[in-house]
């Protein structure tokens, strides 16, 4: 058993209450790689941001959890060198779907899980989550469920259609179920392609496709059944088109991808989400970098020569989404 504490982490709870009381959201970015953790590290150290670390369970199999143990007690040390003093770090398992997977990220150092019975019946969902509830909460570990239905590709996660969160539903969830923070479906998706074609309109200047809006008035009627209960958004990446462009253009094919406008999220960071998770975006900087070097440096093969500018423009992008989306620069100082 290892206690997320002796690796100088913490869990959600603080975090998640001075982020609705301070009308911003905090960062939960995906990692797979060293690259990205140091990404992330770099651009939470220089903004004075709190982070969530998020490992999918596929991640995980690829890091070993061993070696991720000790990556996220490098990661606080790394933060502490580059001048943070008192770095606020959390460890979340992403889209845990079994008891087990749960229990084991508890036993190996994660301050927060996620179980994500959001594909089961009802009462399934609150008996498997109110389960994992009981064992995390032991080890002051936090609690993240889902309710609702996100359509996408993650990882694992796949969902053809995504179904809306019922807000009549969450006040006997949250309450039975003991749970610290509950993702909804509010129209986010996972993955690069969040809506379809046909879902969005074009911008008649630029061909661009321009997607639908979130439904804001289910996450409204969810604040009203719980007040100040920590709401959480996944599939929340904004695909950017910068990015998109350097990968088509060197030799990639990624037609129509779309995400979520920046804007609607900087509005849903002021009200009670408190967690939005980006992990598209970091996976498109990454690809439009090394791209890029490969294009204009065909003989190079160095893995430095070209996770180094790829780590640079991902922490390029950490930072942006920091202080311009979601406001939580300067809230761990």
């Amino acid at each position: 058993m290892v206690n997320y504490k002796d690796l100088g982490l913490v869990n959600t709870r603080e975090m998640f209450a001075k982020a609705i009381d301070g009308g911003y959201a905090i960062p939960a970015f995906n990692f797979n790689n060293m690259e990205q953790l140091q990404a992330i590290i770099k651009a939470c150290a220089e903004t004075k941001s709190p982070v969530i670390l998020q490992v999918s369970s596929g991640a995980r199999k690829y890091a070993n959890q061993t070696l991720l143990r000790y990556m996220a007690e490098g990661a606080v040390e790394y933060a502490k060198e580059l001048g943070w003093e008192h770095p606020q770090i959390c460890l979340h398992l992403d889209h845990g779907d079994t008891f087990e997977l749960c229990k084991s990220c508890v036993d190996f150092g994660f301050s927060s899980v996620m179980i994500d019975g959001s594909s089961l019946p009802y009462e399934e969902n609150v008996a498997l989550t109110k389960k994992v509830v009981e064992y995390a909460h032991q080890y002051d570990v936090t609690v993240e469920a889902e309710l609702g239905v996100l359509a996408g590709v993650e990882d694992d996660v796949v969902a053809e259609e995504s179904h809306y969160t019922k807000p009549e539903e969450v006040i006997d969830f949250a309450t039975r179920t003991g749970c610290d923070s509950l993702a909804i479906s509010i129209g986010t998706s996972h993955g690069a392609y969040k809506f379809k074609p046909e879902q969005c309109t074009r911008d008649p200047k630029t061909g661009k496709l321009v997607p639908p809006p979130l439904a804001f008035d289910v996450l409204e009627e969810v604040e009203k059944k719980l007040p100040g209960f920590p709401i959480v958004l996944h599939g929340s990446s904004s695909v950017p088109q910068e990015y998109v462009d350097i990968i088509n253009s060197h030799g990639g094919n990624l037609p129509d991808a779309v995400g979520i406008p920046e804007e609607q999220l900087r509005k849903a960071a002021k009200s009670a989400v408190c967690k939005i998770n980006i992990d598209s975006d970091s996976r498109l900087a990454f690809t439009a970098a090394v791209r890029k070097v490969f294009a204009e440096k065909p003989g190079e093969f160095d893995p430095r020569k070209y996770c180094g500018p790829a780590r640079d423009e991902m922490t390029k992008l950490y930072k942006h989404k920091i202080i311009e989306v979601l406001g939580s620069d300067g809230k761990a100082e």
